[in-house]
């Protein structure tokens, strides 16, 4: 017995295979867009996460070294650092943090610095920021928030 092929019977898929295995690429595409399309606010709340770490960081840093010296401003590697009541002052804590002009846009208001990065939409400001204010007392420590809620 000899089994050949058949001349009438054709390979490869037909067009049902065909089109349920587009339909099926789509849901799976349509699942996985929604993760994809938040990275970039993830990726401003981490920012400004780090931003907020480094803001603490030098702010009790500087002011270790105040309580040593009792001097203001204080060099750090060339740079003059102004402090209020031991601490940075919110116009130098950029400076003191190391927090990149062309990451960050700075804007101050009265004895508050919040910060937002650079390539955030307009519509964000409100809900997207890591604010430093300095202390006002001898007692108290700068208050330093970081608010992530709608970063995307």
């Amino acid at each position: 017995m000899n089994k050949g092929f058949n001349k009438g019977a054709q390979g490869g898929f037909t067009l049902i295979e065909l089109i349920v295995v587009i339909v099926i690429l789509g849901i799976l595409a349509a699942t996985a867009l929604p993760k994809f399309a938040s990275l970039s606010g993830d990726a401003r709340g981490a920012s400004l996460k780090s931003a907020k770490g480094a803001i603490s960081a030098a702010s009790a840093m500087l002011h270790g070294k105040w309580l040593i010296s009792n001097a203001t401003p204080i060099a750090v590697e060339g740079a003059s650092i102004d402090m209020v009541f031991g601490y940075p002052s919110q116009g130098t804590i950029a400076l003191a943090a190391g927090l990149d002009p062309k990451e960050y846009v700075a804007t101050p208001n009265g004895q508050q610095m919040t910060f937002r990065p650079i390539n955030m939409p307009a519509a964000l400001n409100a809900t997207c920021f890591v604010s430093y204010n300095e202390a006002t007392a001898a007692v108290p420590t700068p208050v330093i928030v970081v608010n992530t809620d709608k970063c995307e």
